[in-house]
């Protein structure tokens, strides 16, 4: 079980909950919140997400994993335009928060 913020991931029964309620999650939806998750607190490239998550060696298309990662936003309540579970960090990649930003003010 891996666990990152309100965020459970069990990669062996490939189920995922956010606080105590299950969210049902597509096959490529779970490799890729799985993918991130678990390096939670890095930089994951859009290389590496095509490679691990689509199985492939080359950038069939940049929407494939912005699609993917909105689909995923909205399951798990993550707002894109205020987003305090995956950012994205402009020309390096996504990266799964260890912890949720601090609001300032």
């Amino acid at each position: 079980m891996i666990e990152v913020q309100d965020i459970k991931l069990d990669p062996v029964s490939r189920r995922a909950w956010r606080g105590g309620e299950e969210i049902t999650l597509s096959r490529k939806e779970f490799d890729l919140v799985h993918a991130l998750i678990r390096r939670a607190g890095d930089i994951v490239t859009r290389d590496e997400l095509m490679r691990d998550v689509w199985h492939a060696n080359f950038y069939t298309s940049s929407k494939t994993i912005d699609v993917h990662l909105g689909w995923v936003r909205r399951k798990l309540g993550d707002d894109s335009r205020s987003p305090h579970l995956i950012t994205t960090i402009r020309g390096k990649g996504l990266r799964f928060e260890k912890e949720a930003a601090t609001p300032v003010g």
